[in-house]
């Protein structure tokens, strides 16, 4: 989803996936000009401080080139998805761990809530009779014939349900929901439209105009850093690097009587 929000121009020699997974992930590369690739991204290490105190230097390691130590916008264009040179990782655990933790609970409820029987055994053998009828009734068996000693003196059935009423204990729906708020707060922080509000009979305009602000806040600082970047990558190596939004927000309009409308 991350490497979903903007579209990018890049040379055909560039291998998309690792440009993608080094920016995002790694949080910052460097493009540099090689003798034998040519004009390349890679990922790098940082070094030194110049007078505001950021990064001076690229450190280029990779077993089919030499070590290179490269200074920043002088040989070599350091290209940052972020102002502070990390990456997106911290942002999708942050959301992966939370959303891991409702499914799995989930899924806990739904076992604990599946109607649990009692049954009045006078042995184990009738014990046993008792398992494997559950079993074959519980694999979708159509016809289950049963010893006719699994019924008590007065012909009634020897179980019993164990719990009658599956919302005393099923709250999957309530885990479902969770799951849906996790979401939509993931795709609100990377840049992803969506509602982001509780299902209600009636939400107003304001209130949706208002997610697509925030929804494009920290987009917005991603954008305009990795664009300030490629601008000083294109002048340095001669290249037409570009991002821009995969689709861009769209103002919900008010009518009338305050309904929704884009």
């Amino acid at each position: 989803r991350m490497f979903s929000v903007f579209e990018y121009d890049l040379p055909e020699e560039w291998d998309r996936d690792y440009f993608l997974y080094v920016l995002w992930i790694y949080g910052f590369g460097c493009v540099l000009n090689t003798d034998k690739y040519g004009v390349i991204f890679q990922q790098c290490t940082l070094s030194g401080y110049n007078v505001y105190y950021r990064p001076a230097k690229c450190l280029v390691s990779n077993p089919l080139l030499n070590t290179r130590e490269l200074t920043i916008n002088v040989d070599t264009a350091l290209i940052k998805c972020a102002p502070d040179y990390r990456g997106v990782y911290d942002i999708i655990s942050y959301y992966a761990d939370m959303a891991a933790i409702i499914s799995e609970s989930f899924g806990i409820n739904v076992l604990n809530s599946r109607l649990a029987y009692v049954f009045a055994a006078d042995n184990t053998a009738m014990a046993e009779t008792f398992k494997k009828m559950f079993d074959k009734i519980s694999s979708g068996d159509p016809a289950v014939a049963i010893d006719k000693k699994l019924f008590d003196e007065n012909g009634d059935p020897r179980w019993l349900k164990f719990d009658n009423n599956i919302r005393n204990t099923f709250i999957g729906k309530d885990f479902l929901e969770c799951m849906q708020t996790v979401d939509n707060m993931f795709c609100t922080t990377i840049g992803i439209k969506n509602a982001n509000y509780e299902k209600r009979e009636r939400l107003l305009t304001d209130e949706v105009n208002a997610n697509n602000q925030l929804t494009e806040s920290l987009s917005d600082v991603w954008l305009d850093t990795i664009s300030r970047a490629f601008d000083k990558a294109n002048k340095m190596f001669g290249l037409n690097l570009a991002i821009r939004r995969r689709e861009e927000p769209q103002e919900v309009v008010k009518d009338d009587n305050d309904n929704r409308s884009v």
